[in-house]
């Protein structure tokens, strides 16, 4: 090989892209390799999430039946259920109000 005065410009220009072709590969290998470490501890974390959430969910059905059979005793089973099931949409439906105006400003739709 020639000394680096000797070689010529175009020779310079194919060596720095080569070595720039190179660099982004490994990059890319970086990259790949840190979203692989953390993908086993990220679905692990999902999956706890799901089944906290499903837990949850089935721990608040068990607090909306014991109030309609707690209900129950004082307005029959239907007015039970009745004032059970309006109150908790009634929950949601302000729940899902506020959500949607937190979207509305956090996405420019309102204030």
């Amino acid at each position: 090989m020639r000394p680096a005065e000797e070689e010529s410009i175009g020779t310079l220009v194919l060596r720095l892209r080569d070595d720039a072709v190179e660099y982004g590969r490994a990059q890319i290998g970086v990259y790949k390799a840190e979203v692989s470490s953390r993908s086993a501890p990220a679905k692990s974390g999902a999956i706890f999430g799901v089944a906290a959430l499903v837990l949850a969910l089935s721990a608040l059905v068990a607090l909306l039946v014991g109030l309609i059979f707690t209900l129950a005793t004082l307005i029959g089973p239907g007015g039970a259920t009745a004032v059970v099931v309006i109150v908790t949409l009634a929950i949601a439906g302000l729940l899902g109000w506020l959500a949607a105006r937190k979207f509305a400003v956090a996405f420019g739709g309102g204030q």
